[in-house]
Parts: C-alpha cells; structure tokens; sequence
C-alpha cells in the first residue's frame, strides 16, 4: 500500500514536472508585452518602453506589432516630423527588447518579410503571439 502511495506521489510529481518543463525562468523577473496596432502611438510607446527599462532594469520586454502598428518596423519608416525609427529601435534592442512583426498583416498588404527591418522578427500572427506570452509565458500586457 505504501509503495503504491510513493509510485502514485511520483507519477504525480513526474507529470507536474513534466507540464513545468523548460528553460529556467526567473520567476522575479518582470515580463511585459507591448501591443502596438497603430503606428500613430509608435515615438510614445518607444520612450514608454526606455522609461520602464529605466525604471525596472532587467525586465523583460517584447513588442508585438500588427495592422498599422506594423509601420514603424518597416524600413525606411519616418515619424510625422520626419525622423526615422529605427535608430531608437535599435537602442532598445541593444538592452534587450525584442520586436515582432504580424506575418498576416504583412500577407495582407502584399509585403514581402524584406520589407522589415532587420532588427525585428517575424510572426505568424500577432494577436496571436499576445496571447501566446501572456497564456504560456506569464507576461503582463500593455497598450500605449
């Protein structure tokens, strides 16, 4: 009877461990996923994004784009007073932001992946990469 017990406790320990398995993750660190469906807020999001690095050093931080919140990854992209993006986003990649680029939004405006900046990735889509992070990575969400 007491070895069924163990067996049973570990069979349940097993699968436990099993569900949890993966890279170790720091269970303090922060981690936030920026939504930006409109290129409009892009400048403000970016210098949100610096503040919080500022404020909470180490967190982690991926910016999930789709629709019109792609524009500003692409290349070339000029803000309303004619600077361009991607120097600030290049900053924030040198401290460990990532950026992500809905595939389907791409697909729907006949954009070729060359059309993005090298210094965001590709998804397949980005609402879906949102929930993804917040379901299966434990991140927090925010929209500027």
């Amino acid at each position: 009877m007491i070895r069924q017990a163990l067996m049973a406790s570990a069979l349940i320990l097993g699968i436990t461990g099993c569900a949890t398995a993966g890279p170790a993750a720091d269970p303090k660190q922060e981690k936030v996923v920026y939504h930006i469906n409109d290129s409009a807020v892009a400048r403000t999001a970016l210098r949100n994004i610096q503040n919080h690095i500022t404020a909470s050093p180490g967190t982690k931080i991926v910016v999930v784009t789709h629709g019109k919140g792609i524009d500003f990854l692409l290349n070339g992209a000029k803000d309303d007073k004619g600077e361009p993006y991607q120097p600030q986003v290049v900053g924030l990649k040198d401290q460990g932001v990532e950026f992500r680029v809905c595939r389907n939004t791409l697909q729907g405006r006949k954009l070729d992946d060359s059309a993005v900046i090298m210094d965001a990735s590709i998804v397949p889509s980005g609402v879906a990469e949102i929930g993804r992070l917040q379901a299966r990575e434990g991140f927090v969400y925010l929209k500027p």
